[in-house]
């Protein structure tokens, strides 16, 4: 049995993320709940008491005024009467996802689990299931890692838009509904975070004990309920900076990291007696070493300019985080590009596949599904299992970092990207053609003894003064980052 951690940055820093998961490369999201319903994209439950915005209009049209049809009358209407988790598991498995990630909270503070502490979850209202745990079995069934995120640390600052009213028209003055003294256990008692300026996020964390203690109660319920292999906060280590970008002191208080600390020491002890030892991933998105290392870092949207010594882990999605009618989806070969460039700089990647309010995936999230399945067939093994090279890449394209941003990257035949495995490097070619010459400086050090195209075979290859020469047959197996498989 392996030694149990401390909730002390001391005793945290021994973690290292576990085989499994530097092995898997790949996973899906479930970013799903009561938010999908209206269709409209992340953060319903917020902008929906925000006079002026678009989800505040939409609402206002086609539900009525936040004062007499609130959130919580949106959650009644979740149904997910079509979830069907063994056949998306199956799906989500052929695409190559090796690890599943579900929502147990988003910071509209609904529960998608049958849980005891909060009585607004997916068993008590909407769907009257344990999603979470359908979900959990399902994953188990394949044979595939489980985890769960949790967006409740912002909720009870986040949320504070759900006491305010409407400033002109009709109704305005009336009080929303997340005044409503019998749903305050849901809406939070927040009133002291005010309703001035509702477009600004911070304080992202409170200040508030005795929600930070609840904050404690429930993640401890969810690691209790689900065993997970992996825990996702949305944001830095509970309860520290209120958000990434803000400075770190020098020293760290351990004070003010408590409730994450032990959060976190829960979630790998829990793996260790159920394993032997800690087979569990903690995720969040402080960047500075002191914070990061109790776990894995996680960057939503973007990504790292080079390789980086420790595995890391980004998140993206193919539209919006929530089923959204207005936005367009990643086309397949960016989603594979994307995922290709992470995994050569020692990078893990999360994709959400965005569920309908009844639990289904549309025909175009279907055809994405099916395109990944088609590329891991063919390129598969230069994924699972692999580590970085010594080099990330070659070629001068970069994909562009900055912020949430994720433009398509223009790559052209010189560009590749390496990982490695037993004796062999891989390289991705990013942006060569079929029938190209693809040329490689990167092996100049090394005599280069086969070279095989993956889905096809042995291919002809030259190596004169370290340059290695490939041509390539006129048609390729894979429809966009096929791999040579050098030894």
């Amino acid at each position: 049995m392996a030694e149990r951690f401390e909730p002390t940055f001391d005793s945290l820093y021994r973690y290292s993320a576990p085989q499994w998961f530097r092995d898997a490369k790949f996973g899906i999201w479930s970013h799903w709940g009561p938010q999908s319903v209206p269709m409209f994209g992340d953060w319903y439950a917020r902008n929906m008491y925000i006079e002026g915005t678009p989800q505040y209009e939409y609402h206002l049209r086609h539900y009525g005024h936040p004062s007499k049809f609130g959130y919580k009358d949106i959650c009644a209407l979740w149904k997910a009467e079509k979830f069907d988790p063994d056949a998306l598991i199956e799906k989500y498995w052929k695409a190559g996802a090796r690890y599943l990630m579900t929502q147990a909270t988003h910071h509209d503070h609904f529960f998608n689990y049958n849980s005891k502490i909060n009585r607004m979850n997916s068993v008590n209202v909407g769907p009257h299931k344990d999603i979470l745990a359908l979900w959990k079995a399902a994953a188990d069934k394949r044979g595939m890692r489980f985890g769960l995120s949790e967006h409740l640390g912002a909720s009870f600052s986040w949320w504070r838009v759900n006491k305010g009213c409407d400033k002109k028209g009709p109704y305005a003055g009336v009080p929303y509904d997340g005044n409503d003294p019998a749903y305050q256990d849901f809406y939070h008692a927040n009133q002291e975070h005010g309703t001035d300026k509702p477009e600004e996020i911070f304080p992202w964390y409170t200040d508030n004990a005795a929600f930070r203690d609840y904050w404690l109660r429930c993640v401890d319920e969810m690691i209790d309920r689900f065993q997970p292999d992996l825990v996702y906060t949305d944001g830095v280590l509970p309860f520290g900076s209120h958000w990434m970008g803000e400075a770190q002191p020098a020293v760290m208080d351990e004070t003010v990291y408590r409730h994450g600390l032990e959060a976190v020491a829960k979630l790998y002890n829990t793996s260790i007696e159920k394993n032997g030892e800690n087979q569990a991933v903690y995720l969040q998105k402080d960047r500075n070493p002191k914070i990061f290392h109790v776990g894995v870092l996680d960057i939503e949207k973007s990504q790292l300019p080079g390789i980086m010594p420790d595995p890391w882990h980004t998140d993206t999605c193919i539209g919006n985080w929530f089923y959204d009618v207005r936005d367009p989806y990643k086309e397949p070969d960016q989603i594979v590009e994307m995922l290709v460039d992470i995994i050569s700089k020692n990078g893990v990647m999360l994709l959400n596949v965005l569920q309908r309010p009844d639990g289904t995936i549309d025909e175009y999230a279907d055809y994405i599904l099916d395109r990944l399945a088609a590329w891991f067939a063919v390129c598969g093994e230069a994924v699972y299992g692999t580590r970085p090279w010594r080099v990330f890449g070659e070629g001068d394209t970069m994909v562009k970092i900055e912020g949430f941003r994720e433009d398509k990257t223009a790559w052209n035949r010189n560009d590749f990207r390496f990982v490695q495995k037993n004796d062999a490097v891989y390289a991705f070619m990013m942006g060569a053609k079929g029938g190209d010459t693809v040329t490689l400086r990167s092996f100049a050090d090394q005599k280069v003894s086969s070279v095989e195209l993956l889905g096809v075979g042995p291919v002809p290859f030259e190596q004169s003064c370290g340059i290695l020469v490939v041509p390539l047959p006129e048609k390729l197996p894979a429809f966009c980052a096929n791999v040579l498989k050098v030894k």
